[in-house]
């Protein structure tokens, strides 16, 4: 339990503690760290120093110092934070440096250092190959065998609420004898988990399925938007490209991974076995029970269900280093458009609409198969908490430009 006079069923309580970024009007220039608690901002350093405890790693502009500090760290740092917010005797040393969360501005809490995109979802493979390879096997032969990535860039990541220019790019329809430049036509959302990377690794060495708690620091909400027209003529043979690099957008708020535990669950049924360094059978099962929701200009059009993902995160950290690529702090890797077997978890506009063919209704009548100009995209998510409660993920929002 808090002193704060928050309601006990809020997805903001001392079981989440999510880590952010902020700005304020008493300091404007200056970022902050801060730990969101109901519906207030903890400024992190100004408590750490209210309590005798001063910490540089709190009274940085970034999260990046203190995810570079290593699990031991972040737990001690937690822990600590949950002593300033529960036990009394902090109450008059802590409670002034506690914000109105509508009196703050949110930021990109993290300088991303590498940015890698997977596709771990059977359901949502599934569907994108009926649609391209009608007739044919809808799983690539690999599929099953690894996780399936590619690398995105980092410096178009940016934080929720940030607009979204509809990109160019060279589209070819099937029917066009040539392709053509422009905007896209088909621009898509991607709903997903992102997992920030903490703790780095050596050059030349791998990191185990053991080992993600130890260089995981957190989970935050991600959209890939997609421009499926630009993708289709470009991906063969090396991939997404301009379809995907010209903005990723992220929550403003990271969830600790520790604040996960009662979410997590054992992945679905895998129906081949996989190479040993991948064999999470007789380990920590690391699929996570976390509830997405989309909606599309207010109106709720999918809600994903995270624990049907076939690829854990912690299966697609051992891949990303299995040839000894190294991790650096600030590494952000996605899970993957997140989509369930149902036609109501489905994590992108392809799915929904199957292509365009079956049009998305709108609470205003309206309809929609792509994204059109002045459409704002939400994505929120909550997780199992403690006791019953729930852990919420805050939202990543983007609006379309022209």
């Amino acid at each position: 339990m808090t002193w704060l006079a928050i309601p006990q069923d809020s997805l903001y309580g001392v079981h989440a503690l999510p880590y952010g970024v902020f700005t304020a009007d008493d300091r404007p220039g200056s970022r902050r760290i801060g730990v969101r608690i109901g519906d207030r901002v903890l400024d992190a350093g100004a408590a750490a120093r209210a309590v005798g405890a001063p910490s540089v790693l709190l009274d940085a502009d970034s999260l990046n110092p203190l995810m570079a500090a290593g699990h031991r760290t972040w737990r001690e740092v937690r822990g600590a934070l949950t002593a300033w917010l529960t036990d009394e005797a902090h109450r008059p040393a802590v409670a002034p440096c506690l914000l109105p969360l509508h009196a703050v501005d949110l930021h990109l809490p993290f300088e991303v250092a590498d940015y890698v995109d997977f596709y771990a979802s059977e359901h949502h493979a599934t569907n994108l190959g009926r649609i391209f390879r009608p007739g044919q096997d809808a799983l690539t032969a690999n599929w099953k065998h690894l996780p399936i990535g590619y690398h995105g860039r980092a410096g178009t990541v940016v934080v929720s609420g940030t607009p979204i220019v509809r990109p160019h790019g060279q589209r070819k329809a099937p029917a066009d004898p040539l392709p053509s430049f422009g905007p896209t036509r088909r621009l898509d959302i991607e709903a997903e988990i992102g997992f920030v990377v903490g703790t780095p690794s050596e050059l030349g060495s791998r990191v185990p399925l053991s080992g993600f708690r130890e260089h995981v620091f957190g989970v935050c909400l991600l959209n890939d938007w997609s421009a499926r027209d630009i993708q289709a003529w470009e991906y063969v043979p090396l991939g997404p490209f301009l379809g995907k690099s010209f903005a990723t957008s992220v929550s403003p708020w990271v969830v600790p991974l520790d604040a996960l535990e009662q979410a997590r669950v054992v992945p679905p049924h895998r129906d081949v076995d996989p190479l040993d360094y991948l064999d999470d059978r007789e380990g920590e099962p690391w699929g996570l029970d976390i509830a997405l929701e989309v909606a599309l200009n207010g109106h709720v059009v999918s809600r994903p269900p995270f624990a049907a993902m076939y690829w854990t995160a912690a299966q697609q950290l051992a891949h990303l280093t299995a040839n000894g690529a190294s991790l650096r702090t600030g590494d952000l890797y996605a899970s993957g458009t997140v989509s369930g077997p149902e036609p109501e978890g489905r994590g992108a506009l392809i799915e929904l609409t199957w292509n365009g063919e079956h049009p998305v209704k709108l609470a205003d009548g309206t309809t929609r198969t792509f994204l059109e100009n002045g459409d704002e995209v939400t994505i929120t998510a909550t997780a199992p908490g403690p006791d019953g409660t729930r852990i919420g993920f805050g939202e990543v929002t983007g609006r379309i430009l022209p």
